[in-house]
């Protein structure tokens, strides 16, 4: 048997133990996991994207709501010499599974110090770090709308002037609340609808469909805007890079 079949079967093997992880924890709390399967690859290259397109300069990344990793491993290998990536999970089973993610990935035997995982919730991050791009796991529909709105308040003063955040919303779920949440929990989504467009507008710059996931979802990324001085010095800066 060669090196590549069995890595392959290696992958394999974690991505269906992973799923089973995930199926369980999911048993015990849809609410706070948010699906019933891992994000697929297409949706993780939809919300790192941003990442990829900077990968040639050292960037610091926030991921947070990270479940089993399949966001994380998407990043890893993105991170380029002098980039960090802080991981946030408030779910011990799921972190502690990350820890062990983290501390067994070739690409960071050298770099051990580089991603670090933080077993909390986002709005609980103490950190004078500002980030470059900020992948949201979270399932943000699942949540009371002042959470929400605390939530998204916090990615904006953690993201740099210019950062982009990334974050995905599955298609549909508006459609089937309907059908089958009672009176106080369509109130209640309908309220982190209207938090979530008033942030689109304000910021969006992109949303894409990802069809090749389970479910299919919306990829939308925001971009936090530069001050009109940021904005007029950054020619200068770009130039001397």
């Amino acid at each position: 048997m060669d090196d590549w079949t069995t890595s392959h079967e290696r992958v394999l093997a974690q991505r269906e133990a992973d799923g089973w992880m995930f199926l369980i924890e999911a048993a015990r709390d849809l609410r706070t996991t948010g699906a019933i399967a891992p994000s697929g690859k297409a949706l993780a290259r939809a919300l790192t994207e941003p990442v990829r397109a900077q990968a040639s300069r050292p960037l610091a990344v926030l991921e947070a709501g990270a479940g089993t990793g399949p966001i994380t491993r998407a990043l890893i290998p993105h991170l380029t010499g002098g980039s960090r990536l802080d991981v946030v999970e408030a779910n011990s089973r799921f972190a502690a599974q990350l820890r062990r993610l983290v501390d067994g990935h070739p690409d960071l035997v050298r770099a051990s110090g580089r991603v670090k995982v933080h077993e909390m919730f986002v709005e609980q991050l103490d950190t004078d770090q500002r980030y470059d791009v900020i992948v949201s796991g979270l399932p943000l529909t699942n949540f009371a709308p002042a959470q929400v709105e605390r939530i998204m308040a916090r990615y904006m003063d953690l993201l740099h002037p210019g950062g982009t955040l990334t974050y995905f919303a599955y298609v549909g779920t508006r459609r089937a609340r309907a059908l089958t949440a009672t009176r106080a929990e369509a109130r209640r989504h309908t309220a982190v609808d209207e938090v979530m467009a008033a942030y689109q507008r304000a910021y969006a710059t992109g949303r894409w469909t990802v069809w090749a996931n389970l479910p299919p979802a919306h990829v939308w990324h925001l971009r936090r805007p530069l001050t009109a001085e940021e904005s007029s010095d950054r020619p200068l800066a770009e130039a001397r890079r």
